[in-house]
């Protein structure tokens, strides 16, 4: 298996624009490759990029649904393995910030000397935090969901799921609600971690009215080297969700995923522009993906 990607849709002609930014935040950041295809009569941009060793994957020029808060990204910053986290904690938020909009300001909060919540340019969400040193390390960008609305306290029981699905799995730190906290049940997910598929992610719980929740704008991408995979995934992920079109679908708690195939990647990164034309093509008439219909389209003597 291959690390899961956040997928971000961005708006008209975005991508690109927010990769190269994001990659000027941490180290270990790079832009891998930007290209183009075909979609009706619209040239979509694909952009594929790491963040602190994280890869993401991003799309624009399409009209999508408004980037949700539900996804956000932690970035820790742990004075362990940097002396100066708590300088570039505040050198990051300021590049965030402009133009962002400020969600929980960057102060002193019980669970950490330093935090914040904060959308930026962009419309992406990011939760800055200096860790606790003494605490078990985890990656610099962790991806973190928040379950509300109709799905609000059910993260433990999301967690389990995945920890099912993904054969590579473990819980982390657990730190459910000790009792009532307003709308917030007790037993219910202050704070969570777990590990599927060589990533970390977090997850929470509330009940307030946030007036957001999971869409599509933000999916988590898996990247599969076979069919068997791909079956495998899809049939699990879909389960009681929704399945959608092009390896898209939602699982039983809303959250979007894609199941995807290597071949596609490989031909947006390396392939002409007559491949790219043909695969697209191909995978747009898709539910499931099929890899030899891929592959197919994909061969350069066609």
């Amino acid at each position: 298996m291959l690390t899961i990607k956040p997928h971000i849709w961005f708006g008209q002609d975005k991508a690109k624009d927010a990769a190269e930014f994001y990659t000027t935040l941490l180290p270990n950041s790079s832009l891998s490759y930007v290209n183009h295809f075909p979609m009706s009569d619209i040239e979509c941009e694909v952009v594929e990029f790491a963040l602190a060793g994280q890869p993401f994957f991003g799309i624009s020029g399409v009209p999508g649904a408004r980037i949700s808060p539900s996804i956000s990204f932690m970035i820790n910053f742990d004075p362990s393995r940097d002396p100066d986290a708590a300088k570039r904690i505040d050198e990051v938020w300021n590049k965030l910030s402009e133009n962002g909009q400020v969600m929980m300001p960057l102060d002193s909060y019980p669970f950490s000397e330093r935090y914040g919540w904060i959308s930026d340019k962009y419309g992406v969400s990011w939760q800055l935090i200096l860790t606790n040193p003494a605490g078990e390390e985890r990656p610099v960008i962790v991806p973190s969901l928040l379950y509300t609305g109709q799905v609000a306290g059910k993260a433990n029981e999301a967690i389990d799921f995945y920890c099912s699905v993904f054969k590579d799995s473990k819980r982390g730190t657990t730190a459910p609600r000790p009792e009532d906290m307003g709308p917030d049940k007790a037993d219910t997910l202050m704070f969570a971690d777990f590990y599927i598929d060589q990533t970390w992610f977090a997850a929470m719980d509330s009940a307030h009215s946030h007036g957001f929740g999971f869409n599509e704008a933000v999916s988590l991408l898996i990247p599969c080297e076979t069919q068997e995979e791909i079956d495998y995934y899809w049939s699990a992920l879909s389960a009681d969700g929704e399945p959608g079109q092009c390896g898209w679908l939602k699982d039983k708690y809303g959250v979007s995923w894609q199941v995807a195939s290597t071949v596609m990647f490989e031909a947006l990164k390396n392939g002409s522009a007559e491949q790219i034309a043909r695969i697209t093509q191909a995978f747009m008439t898709m539910k499931k993906v099929d890899v030899a219909a891929l592959q197919e389209a994909y061969a350069p003597n066609r």
